[in-house]
């Protein structure tokens, strides 16, 4: 069954909105120590640029063969030039891509040393997007919601996703019977009632329901009072080594196990999960065999460095394995 959701995967189209950045890698090695301060002195060797934020999402979709366009705000400097330029060689529209004036384009600057990430540098805007900026983006969204499947929600605090948008798009999807999938952040949490699908992973779910989550008594009394509180379909809640935890309601939580072999990097697997689900739901999966690809591509994207996508034929593989 699930192989069949993969092979319709090519025919589902997804709007991811949210925070777009880019991710800067900076590679080198490391020989000695400082003699200005005891830190590493890097010898860089390469750089490297990678879609991040709400364009990692898209990457990831457009790595598993589904048709997907983009809609954010980036900064008028050179690492918006740098996300056109990739969008454009993956044969993505951009036209949902607006400059705003005064914003930074966020950039999250990680420097690697023997494959050993050693520190994070971050530029970015994040107050709420307003005024001209907001208005365009609304009304790109009026006008072209209707050609996708779903809408995929991406918050990561950077000022696109205000109060407003975010209740518009999703009763206007909803009107329109397109699904929303949300991967939230806690001081928008609850903005997000009525949304299809939430994906928070385990921390974000902690803080917002007030519960500490460390075993599987107290995930279920977060996960039930979230899904409450929030009204939506299904609360996915992600939880790194120890898989995903799907709530719905009038059932019982249905835990997915972890398929990882080995984990080095967990940057961006929420982005994977997120646009592995939208996919599914998209090709006509029921939330829980989504839940189950979106398992499977995870356990794939933590055994890279960086961030990384998931190919369709290597999901393909890896199912086909478990199955």
């Amino acid at each position: 069954m699930l192989t069949k959701i993969l092979n319709r995967f090519n025919k589902v189209r997804i709007l991811v909105v949210g925070d777009i950045m880019i991710d800067r890698f900076i590679w080198g090695k490391v020989s000695r120590i400082s003699p200005e301060a005891p830190v590493p002195v890097v010898l860089v060797e390469k750089e490297t640029f990678l879609l991040g934020g709400a364009a990692n999402v898209v990457n990831n979709i457009h790595a598993l063969g589904g048709g997907v366009s983009i809609c954010g705000v980036v900064g008028d400097d050179e690492m918006s030039q740098k996300i056109f330029q990739k969008l454009n060689e993956m044969g993505i529209a951009a036209q949902g891509v607006f400059v705003g004036k005064g914003r930074q384009t966020t950039v999250k600057t990680r420097i690697i040393g023997h494959h050993q990430q050693l520190v994070r540098i971050d530029r970015e805007t994040t107050d709420d997007l307003k005024g001209p900026a907001l208005r365009t983006v609304s009304e790109f969204l009026k006008k072209n919601m209707g050609h996708f499947h779903g809408i995929v929600l991406s918050d990561y605090g950077k000022g696109l996703l205000t109060k407003e948008l975010i209740r518009w798009t999703i009763r206007k999807a909803r009107e329109e019977g397109k699904f929303v999938m949300v991967d939230p952040k806690v001081k928008n949490f609850f903005l997000y009632k009525g949304a299809t699908v939430v994906t928070p992973n385990t921390a974000e779910a902690s803080a917002a329901s007030g519960i500490v989550i460390h075993d599987l008594s107290t995930l279920r009394k977060a996960g039930k009072l979230l899904l409450r509180r929030l009204n939506c379909d299904a609360l996915v809640i992600t939880r790194g080594e120890e898989g995903i935890a799907i709530f719905q309601p009038h059932q019982e939580p249905f835990l997915v196990p972890t398929v990882a072999k080995e984990v080095y990097d967990v940057t961006g697997a929420g982005d994977t999960v997120i646009g592995t689900m939208a996919l599914a739901l998209g090709a006509g999966a029921g939330v829980i065999e989504a839940a189950k690809l979106a398992n499977y591509a995870a356990g794939i994207v933590v055994g890279k460095v960086g961030t990384a996508t998931v190919h369709r034929d290597e999901l393909m593989t890896v199912v086909k394995e478990g199955s």
